[in-house]
């Protein structure tokens, strides 16, 4: 049914032709005796979501126990989640954390005939996990070759370089092209130490986008958070996510793709039926503006009249873009 949904909504936006999946797993807490502890400790459970970052859908979301790392086969939600895409689509994109930086993931986002997704380059970026080989390899990077990125931090010195690094990986083909390592060095203005004693800290991303300079790689990878996060906020603050209804596993599990259901067809509902002021509402505003609407069933004239407690021009407005309004309006409610 989600399928369904992404593929109509593609279907009545054929404009948007670029498709960035945006994948991330969250915690959702919970004081059911049978859900399992997770890596910080407290009971719940840790599903994985992938989006279209461009359309703000859910492409894809699968329900796991809280012991499950996010590191475990995150490939299955990834081809769930570019299967799901409508053939509108002609350009792909995938962005992820360290938990998707996992060897079958990458060979399937390298392989340009890859089995269960769309055939073609996919663009990736995706933050490295930080092993000793890597972490030598960026602290051999010259103080010349690193360069700013991103908005000024009042605190701390932020740079990025790119990183000759080929990891030793037994199960690399030799006909593989190498991918991109950019590395991130933060440093204190001050000379302060962090919190946990370093003076510098490192980070690295992976991808095979050799197209654009490392700030701007680094800049686009990091975009993820404003949608991916945001959605998992959507989901467990304004939609019930947050809070899992039962002990079972799977009632959770379909309690979590209901919301999931809900998150897609009110942005279905803001992409296509509704003003572009409301394009980035989100459910609360939505609420207190449509959906809560106050109003009474009456009787008159032989006939069943709905009384809504809202303008004539923000009814009529509802009713132009519903297409059952047989008399058009203009902005304040005047019959054309």
């Amino acid at each position: 049914m989600n399928r369904d949904l992404v593929q109509e909504v593609g279907r009545r936006c054929p404009d948007q032709r670029i498709a960035t999946v945006d994948q991330d797993a969250t915690l959702i807490e919970s004081r059911n005796q049978a859900a399992l502890r997770s890596y910080e400790g407290e009971r719940g459970y840790q599903p994985m979501l992938a989006v279209w970052a461009e359309m703000n859908l859910v492409l894809a979301d699968e329900f796991r126990d809280g012991n499950v790392p996010a590191l475990l086969r995150p490939l299955t939600v990834a081809q769930a989640a570019f299967a799901a895409l409508p053939p509108t689509v002609d350009s792909y994109y995938y962005r992820g954390d360290s938990a998707c930086h996992e060897y079958e993931l990458l060979a399937w986002l390298r392989d340009e005939r890859r089995a269960g997704g769309p055939a073609g380059v996919i663009g990736f970026a995706i933050s490295a996990r930080m092993s000793p080989p890597l972490h030598d390899a960026v602290r051999q990077v010259p103080d010349a070759a690193w360069a700013p990125y991103g908005h000024t931090h009042p605190h701390e010195i932020r740079e990025c370089a790119d990183v000759d690094f080929v990891p030793s990986d037994t199960r690399e083909r030799r006909e593989t092209q190498p991918l991109r390592s950019v590395a991130i060095r933060i440093r204190r203005r001050q000379g302060d130490l962090f919190d946990d004693g370093a003076t510098v800290k490192h980070y690295a991303v992976v991808s095979n986008r050799w197209d654009v300079k490392a700030s701007r790689l680094i800049e686009w990878h990091r975009e993820k958070a404003g949608t991916i996060e945001g959605v998992h906020d959507v989901l467990k603050n304004e939609l019930g996510a947050g809070v899992m209804p039962c002990k079972y596993f799977g009632a959770d599990a379909a309690w979590l793709r209901l919301t999931v259901l809900t998150h897609n067809v009110l942005t279905a509902l803001k992409r296509i039926a509704l003003p572009a002021e409301l394009l980035t509402a989100r459910p609360k505003r939505l609420r207190f503006l449509i959906l809560q609407t106050p109003g009474r069933v009456v009787q008159h004239a032989r006939q069943l009249v709905l009384r809504l407690a809202a303008t004539v021009a923000r009814i009529a407005e509802w009713l132009e873009r519903c297409g059952c309004c047989p008399y058009p309006c203009d902005g304040i409610g005047r019959r054309v």
